[in-house]
Formats: C-alpha cells, structure tokens, sequence
C-alpha cells in the first residue's frame, strides 16, 4: 500500500498524482499494489518538481519490509521525521 497526502502544493502535482493513483479524499492519494519502481519513479518527479516550485508539503508512505514499522517514509516541505519501535510501539521522532 502507498500513500501520499498533500497539503497546499501547486495543481501540478496534484494532477500528476491523481494520474498514477486514485484521489480518496482531496490530497489523499492511495495505492494497493503500486510497483516500486513506479513510487521510486513518482517520488523522483515530484522531488525534483520540488527543487523549482516549493510549497506546501508532500508525505509518502509505503510498505518497507527493511523500515521500522514495515513503513517507509518520504517528506518534502514538512520537518524530517523518521519511525523509531520502542518495544513493539511505533512513534515519530524528528531528523536532526
């Protein structure tokens, strides 16, 4: 399962997310089964998107059997954070 939620970004990226993946509520997209190298792909456009027209955030979340959590992370225009298990419990904690 993928992921991604947006908050305040530009047209263009919502656009580009509703063509690869389905839009449940507004800026909330969802994918059961999309390949990786589609989300490494999709991940890759809008990193670079970014580079040129900040704003907003963007969060991507997949299925990582090699991630805390089984969960893995992707984060443009929020404060890094990355998924730490303290004894079988999944907590948040900023990047340095």
């Amino acid at each position: 399962m993928t992921v991604v939620v947006t908050r305040d970004v530009a047209d263009r990226y919502r656009g580009f997310l509703a063509s690869i993946m389905p839009e449940v509520a507004p800026g909330v997209y969802v994918s059961p089964e999309l390949s990786k190298g589609v989300r490494e792909r999709a991940w890759r456009v809008l990193n670079d998107w970014w580079g040129t027209m900040p704003g907003g955030a963007i969060v991507m979340a997949w299925k990582d059997s090699t991630a805390a959590g089984n969960m893995g992370l992707g984060m443009l225009g929020s404060p890094p954070v990355e998924l730490i298990d303290l004894e079988g419990v999944l907590v948040v904690r900023k990047k340095n």
